[in-house]
């Protein structure tokens, strides 16, 4: 199929690369020209001005900072037809039928770059279908009915860079003990990619039931997962996430 993105960035390239490889035609907006540049060079996309990139495609992918859209893409003009998926958090389904119209047939989802690989989930809201066409069954579709409901997936999805900021964190710390900071990460990533991949993916509970197999009386992973709670790391996480979901639902309770 012949699909654009509209905004070249760190969550596009990954997507692009994904589709080329699948022997769909992609074009991209120059910005960023470095990345765009790049996806040239690699994967022989084709570069444009954002209404040349829109009147070439089937499917349009949106991928601008959600503080760039509005002046982006209200000039655009889109087809009735033409499949329209987003990747902006906290631009509103209402929004995208203001700024695509005529266009009807839209998707918001979340992608992470690893969905090059494949094993991304894709929470949707809206016309699945065309997520589907061109991401699945390599990545998974997980379809949303509700606005809000989807927006807290979005949240979730945040969860991730925070994780990964424990992660450095810990780190670190094994550097200050080792003195070889690559060991370190190398060590701390390894462990937990590899006991995530290694989970029962289709067993019911299996966080609780994994996290209880190995916090046990008397063990350091029981005295780990006690002084997190102790010291605030849940009740944190979860006001994070509500202070999220009302940024994105436009609410402030």
């Amino acid at each position: 199929m012949r699909v654009g993105f509209i905004g070249t960035g760190h969550i596009a390239a990954p997507m692009v690369r994904f589709l080329a490889d699948k022997g769909h035609d992609i074009a991209v907006t120059e910005r960023s020209a470095t990345i765009s540049a790049e996806l040239v060079a690699s994967h022989g996309v084709a570069v444009s001005d954002p209404q040349s990139v829109i009147a070439r495609s089937e499917i349009v992918v949106l991928c601008l900072r959600p503080q760039h859209a509005h002046a982006v893409l209200s000039p655009l003009e889109f087809r009735e037809l033409q499949g329209v998926i987003s990747v902006m958090a906290g631009i509103t389904a209402a929004q995208l039928a203001t700024y695509c119209d005529p266009a009807t047939r839209i998707v918001q989802t979340i992608p992470l770059g690893f969905l090059e690989k494949g094993g991304c989930p894709l929470a949707a809201f809206g016309d699945t279908d065309i997520l589907a066409t061109l991401f699945a069954p390599e990545n998974p579709v997980v379809a949303i009915t509700d606005e809000t409901a989807f927006n807290a997936h979005f949240a979730i999805c945040a969860m991730v860079p925070g994780l990964l900021d424990l992660m450095a964190t810990g780190s670190d710390w094994l550097a200050a003990q080792t003195d070889n900071a690559d060991m370190a990460e190398f060590y701390t990533t390894q462990l937990v990619a590899g006991f995530l991949s290694a989970m029962d993916k289709d067993r019911a509970n299996r966080l609780v039931s994994e996290r209880d197999a190995l916090a046990t009386d008397g063990t350091i992973s029981l005295q780990m997962t006690d002084s997190l709670r102790n010291h605030g790391a849940h009740d944190a996480l979860q006001t994070t996430l509500s202070e999220i979901g009302h940024r994105l639902n436009g609410t402030n309770t």
